[in-house]
């Protein structure tokens, strides 16, 4: 029986990105340097197969750093953490790693500068999300103002309107965050912005990939996992942009076969948290399946590079 033809759009770029590429590296690098265990404050990134494989090596997820020994090094997550939590572990004598992603460093440090100058900050971000904590976590409570949507601008109840900055989470969608902005400027128009967009490259690069697959497929698969901020915004970013179907899966025993049934292109891409070999997965899965065509959707070339902390770099113990 001959299979059905179908095109897969791979989307480029996809998965991980520098920051999360680093994070695993310094889970690793701390494994080989001091032996297991290592214990993460957090899942270091937001993918169950990724977390798993780190787990197995002799890393040990916790939510908190009461759940640490003083005497094991604990690595703290790509998302960031509030200030406390660094400052906790120092006062314990801990050896601590930051896995931070730099670009989320970047907005922490912009946050600590307008507060400096007499500023009150509003978050644009998900609440109870992992970088959002930690950033609304640099400065005292009350300072940071969380906004999800357009809506939560119009009753904010601000200290003083003409002493205002805003920032945002680095996963977002861009379109979405666009709206919130322009309605935090026209509410406020003394409000001041990042010099340079929050979101980061990864973020907005795997956005637009997706935006130019959209046109050109009948469903959209995306990789990545449920609490995966960057992932879930693929999925929205894909239906915004006209995919009558798109679908969240971590792996390719999750797909709805028969939600493709009739297809004839479907787009692939993975979020920034999703290794490439997940999507090898996915592909062998449609290979079985049908007479697989491939083509690759590429819109940006990434060579960003992040330096693990020195403290890894050093010889010794």
């Amino acid at each position: 029986m001959s299979l059905p033809p179908l095109t897969l759009y791979l989307a480029a770029p996809r998965g991980f990105c520098a920051g999360v590429d680093r994070a695993i590296r310094i889970v690793e690098m701390a494994l080989q340097k001091w032996g297991a265990p290592v214990y993460v404050r957090h899942e270091i990134v937001h993918n169950k197969f990724v977390v798993d494989a780190l787990r197995a090596q002799g890393a040990v997820f916790v939510e908190e750093l009461d759940d640490c020994p003083d005497d094991r090094p604990v690595v703290f997550s790509a998302h960031g953490v509030p200030k406390a939590v660094p400052a906790e572990a120092a006062r314990r004598h801990m050896i601590a790693v930051d896995a931070t992603c730099p670009l989320v460093t970047k907005v922490h440090i912009e946050a600590q500068r307008h507060h400096e100058q007499g500023l009150q900050l509003v978050m644009i971000g998900h609440a109870g999300h992992p970088e959002t904590v930690g950033t609304m976590g640099q400065l005292p409570e009350g300072e940071v103002l969380l906004v999800e949507t357009v809506a939560d601008v119009a009753t904010l109840r601000v200290r003083d309107p003409a002493r205002l900055a805003f920032i945002t989470q680095t996963t977002l969608s861009v379109d979405d965050t666009a709206a919130i902005v322009a309605a935090l400027r026209a509410r406020f128009p003394a409000i001041m912005g990042p010099g340079k967009e929050d979101i980061c490259y990864a973020t907005t690069n795997r956005q637009e990939a997706v935006k130019a697959i959209a046109p050109r497929i009948d469903a959209l698969l995306v990789i990545g996992a449920p609490n995966s901020s960057n992932s879930r915004r693929l999925v929205e970013v894909g239906r915004a942009a006209g995919c009558g179907y798109a679908q969240l899966v971590q792996r390719a025993a999750d797909i709805d076969w028969r939600a493709l049934d009739g297809a004839r292109a479907v787009g692939l891409t993975a979020g920034a948290s999703a290794p490439e070999v997940l999507v090898n997965e996915v592909i062998d899965a449609f290979a079985a399946r049908y007479d697989l065509t491939r083509e690759l959707v590429e819109t940006a070339v990434e060579r960003v590079e992040f330096k693990v902390p020195r403290l890894l770099r050093e010889a010794g113990a």
